[in-house]
């Protein structure tokens, strides 16, 4: 939960870099709180809250995302290409710093 509110917290920062833990744990609470959020707004008849909860994470899930192709030494725009940013994504980022920055995991 810890990464889900630190990419929020990050809202619109689009350079360093983000690790796969973090990317991959703001997903996964991403879909959870959706689909809960989803099924309750449903139950109560107010879909329009859902849909301002999914704009609302727009930004910060681009973000996320943009950084983590960082990690892995790619430039954000390779978000676009399906399947290949999938691969991106779960690949383990570069060791030491990078044109977009330090090391995330050399931090902690």
């Amino acid at each position: 939960m810890n990464y889900y509110l630190k990419v929020l917290q990050n809202y619109a920062t689009f350079s360093g870099r983000a690790r796969r833990s973090e990317y991959w744990y703001f997903v996964l609470f991403n879909v959870i709180i959706s689909v809960v959020f989803g099924i309750v707004c449903g139950l109560m008849q107010v879909p329009q809250l859902a849909n301002i909860y999914t704009l609302a994470v727009l930004i910060p899930s681009i973000a996320v995302g943009v950084r983590r192709m960082h990690d892995v030494g790619k430039s954000g725009w390779f978000l676009l290409i399906p399947i290949y940013n999938l691969i991106l994504a779960c690949t383990d980022g570069i060791q030491g710093d990078n044109e977009y920055g330090t090391d995330p995991k050399a931090n902690t």
